[in-house]
Formats: C-alpha cells, structure tokens, sequence
C-alpha cells in the first residue's frame, strides 16, 4: 500500500493563522501578541508548526473572538 501525502492538523491550523492574518493585515508583532509568543517564534512556527500548543491556537482565538470553526473555513 502506497502511503498518501498528509498535512497535518497543526500544519493547517498554523497556515489558517497566517492566512487570517495576511487578510487582516496583521504585522508578526501583532501576532506574536496574539499568540503570547516571540516574533522569532513564529518563524519557528513556518520552519515546523508541531510546537504550536493548545494554550497558544486558544489565546488567538480568546483575543480575537473567533471559533476553531470559524478559523478552520477561512
């Protein structure tokens, strides 16, 4: 059995901030607020996204008042 190519959820959960914030015109500081991490963070995050944490996707999403769901259709 041939293996199929995934993203993972972490990957897309991460690619779905970083479209969120290119459509609202968000500078990485202000994401890296969002997130309560580092800017250099962030970097970290688009090189390998497996170390977002829970506690990080739920403080961007308590700031801005959204839903997973709601940032899961973008």
């Amino acid at each position: 059995m041939r293996k199929e190519k995934r993203i993972s959820i972490y990957k897309k959960i991460w690619c779905k901030i970083r479209y969120w914030q290119n459509l609202k015109d968000i500078s990485d500081g202000e994401l890296a607020a969002y997130l309560n991490v580092g800017e250099r963070t962030l970097h970290e995050y688009d090189k390998c996204a497996k170390n977002i944490t829970l506690e990080k996707i739920d403080n961007f999403l308590y700031v801005n008042n959204m839903e997973i769901a709601e940032l899961m259709s973008l």
